[in-house]
């Protein structure tokens, strides 16, 4: 019997598979818990429309991706901070300060998550940062880390 998959279902497949089960297994464990219905052709049509409009949504969500990168790609953003001796900072910089001065200098607003400092800045200078805005779509900004 042929099913459209509600939910992920261990051994069978992903939301929105339709695959060929025992009748059996259908009718007594997965259509009564709602994991699946029948594969009709107008629900395999519905699916397929569901499907294509998920396509044009993630392709438009990429798109303003694509067009936030070429406004970030090569951006300098300053963070000033107290330091010690031998320019050593009392603390150190991270994402959440780097999207804080981006929000503060540029008017850019990014979520801390979004932006990838590989390790914990201790020392003045410059630095490179990432900002994974789509799994497809990454920009590059430079952190500058200068004495308050």
């Amino acid at each position: 019997m042929k099913v459209i998959l509600l939910k992920d279902v261990p051994g069978q497949g992903r939301r929105g598979d339709v695959v060929n089960v025992a009748e059996g297994y259908a009718r007594n464990y997965l259509l009564p818990r709602g994991l699946a219905g029948e594969a009709s052709p107008g629900k395999l049509k519905e699916m397929a429309h569901r499907r294509q409009a998920t396509m044009l949504k993630e392709e438009k969500i990429e798109q303003a991706a694509r067009k936030l990168a070429t406004s970030l790609d090569g951006l300098t953003v300053t963070v000033k901070t107290k330091t010690g001796e031998a320019g050593r900072l009392f603390g150190s910089v991270n994402n959440k300060d780097v999207a804080e001065a981006l929000a503060e200098q540029h008017k850019i607003m990014l979520d801390k998550k979004k932006l990838v400092v590989r390790e914990p800045i201790k020392q003045l200078g410059t630095y490179p940062v990432t900002a994974k805005l789509h799994p497809a779509v990454q920009a590059k900004i430079i952190l500058e880390v200068v004495e308050e």
